[in-house]
């Protein structure tokens, strides 16, 4: 029945329900959200991270906070992360507040509210709230890193790999025209190690003498592989190169505080591995650092000693950036290291299986440190668009399982396997399974 139909008392009630739950959101802190994250996850159980990675009844309840479609077994989590039903329905209620409140909470109390949340994420994240400027997401972030990174003169050089994600690379390749310089590209070795890693970028570095501005993932979105970013960072600092990080990837699935990036410039996403709704990230801007970055097309909104100056979007998803709390707070009660090891687990699970399969090659390598949840692989001699999309077509379409094809890497295209916390091991079992025949390993 619509509300016009309704007689007057009935219409009075509803609204004075709805206008008390508006009043309720309101009321209630953005910040109160941790109590909410937590809904129906007992304890974590007791021991080392490792031995927790197992425990195949913990698990279960995380996964009983996702609501997933049972269509396919989604294996491309690494394009964003499925928000948890607690976090779904903060943000929901969140958005409920919004429209009603609309503009009023805009004027009266978003600003103290967004504050908290960067004081929140700041202090998960391990920097100082001056130090840390809300973004859209990681693009954007590294965007405005690249694109506002004011050290560079004609002449100078940048330097990227072919493993950085390809909006980075166009931001890199943009400062050709924009700041004067030299831009190089190299490719990192293939299968790679962390010292074939190391060797390669010091091998860059070298080659490149003018070097003055380096991008450097942290976790690859073609491959999963992880960078030794720290070590990287040093010997780039040791040239006078500075070094903006993509962490787009790793904070969420690699347990580790922005300290140890050894970096001075780091983009973050929020909606990949923490679990945010889609378009939220921040940048880091080390403090003593603030003056290598302009002001975003000369911002005037806040003091060019403010990092907030660095980025200008203006209105942004308010409910999106209020419900950031919440998936923090899952994300800590989880616990950093408990996810790590967690998602190393899922990933070892199914790459030790496949590894002999016929003609597989497994582009992530399996030396400690060096990867995470994601891995890649490739079929012998099929390194085409049209190859790669096939295999896809074919797990999806004939064994219900999801993945996705990537593209960059210098030895040809690729497939990309994610999976996830609400993942189990029957899923990857099924993947398993899909391989096998994919491969002709085994009939299908």
């Amino acid at each position: 029945m619509h509300l016009t139909e309704m007689n007057s008392s009935d219409r009075r009630s509803i609204l004075k329900a709805l206008a008390a739950a508006a009043v309720t959101s309101l009321a209630a802190p953005a910040m109160a959200a941790e109590g909410l994250a937590a809904e129906g996850l007992p304890p974590q159980p007791t021991g080392a991270a490792a031995a927790i990675a197992t425990d195949k009844a913990y698990w279960a309840e995380v996964k009983r906070l996702y609501a997933v479609t049972s269509d396919v077994v989604n294996f491309e989590n690494g394009y964003w992360g499925i928000m948890t039903e607690p976090v779904r329905r903060e943000f929901i209620r969140q958005s409920d507040m919004i429209n009603y409140q609309n503009t009023y909470y805009a004027r009266q109390r978003a600003g103290a509210d967004f504050e908290a949340v960067r004081v929140k994420v700041a202090e998960a994240v391990g920097a100082g709230v001056e130090e840390i400027a809300l973004t859209r997401g990681a693009t954007e972030a590294l965007q405005h890193l690249i694109g506002g990174y004011n050290r560079l003169k004609p002449g100078d050089g940048v330097l990227y790999a072919d493993l950085d994600y390809d909006s980075m690379q166009y931001a890199m390749n943009a400062l050709r025209a924009r700041r004067g310089v030299d831009v190089v590209k190299f490719d990192v070795p293939e299968p790679a190690t962390r010292q074939a890693v190391l060797d390669a970028y010091a091998r860059a570095i070298e080659a490149n003498p003018k070097t003055r501005l380096l991008l450097l993932t942290h976790v690859s979105h073609r491959t999963g592989l992880v960078m030794p970013v720290a070590e990287i960072a040093r010997m780039a600092k040791a040239k006078g190169i500075d070094t903006i990080v993509d962490a787009a990837h790793s904070w969420g699935q690699i347990d580790f505080k922005v300290s140890e990036l050894e970096a001075d410039f780091v983009g973050f996403n929020l909606h990949k591995w923490i679990g945010a709704p889609l378009g939220v990230g921040f940048l880091y801007i080390r403090k003593d650092r603030l003056a290598a970055i302009d002001r975003d097309m000369g911002d005037e909104d806040f003091a060019e000693s403010d990092i907030r100056s660095r980025v200008h979007t203006g209105t942004v998803n308010f409910a999106t950036v209020l419900t950031v709390p919440t998936a923090v707070a899952l994300h800590q009660q989880i616990g950093a290291a408990a996810k790590q090891a967690r998602l190393r687990h899922l990933r070892d699970y199914w790459v030790s299986r496949v590894r002999g399969f016929k003609d597989i090659e497994i582009l992530t390598p399996d030396e400690a440190g060096s990867y995470g949840a994601i891995t890649s692989f490739r079929l012998a001699g099929k390194t085409s668009k049209v190859d790669n999309e096939a295999i896809v077509v074919k797990l999806r379409d004939s064994h219900k399982v999801m993945t996705v094809r990537r593209t960059g890497v210098a030895k040809g295209q690729c497939i990309r396997v994610t999976p996830a916390l609400f993942t189990d091991e029957a899923d990857l079992d099924r993947l398993v399974e899909a391989l096998a025949i994919v491969t002709g390993t085994k009939t299908g």
